[in-house]
């Protein structure tokens, strides 16, 4: 944001005549005199962007200066522009410490006022050290590497299944793990499910989390298998989607190229608004490269807050600020969202549940969010085939998203110091794979691929 304040942009050009000087049908006569006189004020030079704020905040005192600013941004901060937008738009912005109504930041891009020309497309950029905050699925999609569908299940079915797991999550439990020597616990509870009694054994003894077995697995709950085929139809479709309009057709490399079939979901329970979980990316270890997830969120309304990893050379990596570069976008996540995380996510991104300071309790959850996140194990990366460590545990699969010179690449290593009371070992292997994302593993390679129709997961 420091380079947007003090940057020199274009002087301002004389106002056109359907612009912020001209009076309004929603304008009253001193808002436009207001207007009429941000010229003169102005002057010749570029003012910082907090003084273009208070003009806005000064003709519009009943919008926030959050809102105020995202349009600013999306006006590439000339004033005229943005009022004639605000002008021409209809706000809905309700003020509260809550979450708000469902709007969209396109809204108030007005549309070019050349003649004969294309609408000039408006860059919406969340900046260091500040929140974008986004509602609508057209500027989620745009902006984010997510994609969100409202009202996703019929009202009854959605109710149904938020019942359903609030009775389960009375027994759920925090994760307890080792963090830099101390032992923590999650700030939520979660659970594990799968789709039968064989996949349920076979989770209980074969595969490993964070350095050690999990030991709450259960089976799909009646209402989780009565949507599982919406939720698999509606993600291939959101993905074919997302590689036609920002891949130009092509999946990017490491992406998979078959159908995304879910057989295996967390679901987490939070409970009130100081529940939370930090920024982080999802392990890749069972999932593989370019991961895709689907979320639902039901209960109470979070914010899903993503920002993106700027690789940094070797001196920059630990500093601060490098980690806010590009500032962080919200996503507000109503009752019967659902939310895909594309295959750029968990590489490129890293997301939180923020805490909320107030919400809106909802209906039947109460203070309560439950949120399903579906995932499409491979069968190629069973613990069985993946490389172990001296600790003798299957090693975690990481990929580089911090430093330049490696950023990008995968690698396996030992997480067997995750589990409290134990200590791991230093061992390091790249990992390799194919344009497909399937591992080449560099002993008995294609081992994995011929016997992988053995695994039940499959």
């Amino acid at each position: 944001m420091d380079a947007f304040v003090v940057r020199k942009k274009r002087k301002l050009s004389a106002p056109h005549p359907t612009s912020l000087v001209a009076s309004s049908s929603r304008s009253s006569p001193s808002t436009s005199a207001a207007l009429g006189d941000v010229q003169s004020i102005l002057g010749e030079e570029e003012e910082p962007t907090d003084f273009k704020l208070a003009i806005l905040s000064s003709v519009y005192p009943k919008l926030e200066q959050s809102v105020l600013l995202d349009i600013l941004l999306a006006h590439d901060g000339s004033v005229e522009e943005a009022s004639a937008s605000l002008n021409n738009h209809e706000s809905k912005a309700k003020k509260s410490t809550v979450m708000g109504h469902q709007s969209s930041l396109s809204g108030y891009i007005a549309p070019s006022v050349n003649q004969g020309q294309s609408p000039k497309k408006k860059k919406l950029l969340s900046k260091r050290g500040k929140t974008l905050h986004l509602y609508s699925p057209g500027d989620v999609a745009e902006h984010t590497p997510c994609s969100i569908i409202h009202n996703f299940l019929p009202v009854e079915e959605a109710n149904a299944l938020l019942k359903e797991l609030l009775t389960e999550a009375t027994t759920y439990q925090r994760d307890t793990f080792k963090l830099f020597d101390n032992v923590v616990q999650s700030p939520h509870t979660s659970c594990f499910y799968v789709e039968g009694s064989k996949e349920q054994d076979i989770q209980k003894t074969e595969y490993v989390y964070n350095g050690g077995r999990v030991e709450d697995v259960r089976q799909l709950t009646p209402q989780m298998r009565r949507i599982a085929a919406t939720v698999q139809e509606a993600v291939n479709r959101e993905v074919v989607a997302r590689i036609m309009t920002h891949h130009n057709g092509r999946k990017l490399r490491y992406q998979s190229p078959n159908m995304w079939k879910p057989n295996a979901a967390f679901v987490n329970c939070y409970s009130g608004g100081a529940e939370s979980v930090g920024y982080h990316s999802d392990q890749l270890t069972y999932l593989g490269p370019r991961a895709i997830i689907g979320s639902i969120s039901l209960g109470v309304a979070r914010e899903f807050r993503v920002r993106r990893i700027v690789p940094q050379d070797d001196d920059k990596i630990g500093d601060k600020q490098s980690s806010d570069a590009e500032g962080q976008i919200a996503i507000h996540l109503p009752h019967n969202s659902f939310l895909i995380m594309h295959a750029e996510m968990q590489e490129e991104w890293k997301h939180s549940i923020a805490p909320a300071q107030a919400i809106d309790p909802h209906p039947i959850a109460g203070n309560k969010r439950i949120n399903i996140t579906y995932r499409d194990y491979k069968s190629a990366l069973h613990p069985r085939f993946t490389p172990r460590c001296s600790c003798g545990i299957p090693c975690i699969l990481r990929v580089v998203q911090r430093k330049k010179e490696n950023w990008g690449k995968y690698f396996w290593m030992c997480y067997a110091g995750s589990v409290p009371g134990k200590d791991g070992c230093t061992y390091f292997e790249w990992a390799e794979f194919d344009d497909d994302g399937n591992p080449v593993w560099k002993q008995e390679k294609g081992k994995a691929a011929s016997i992988a129709a053995e695994d039940p997961l499959s």
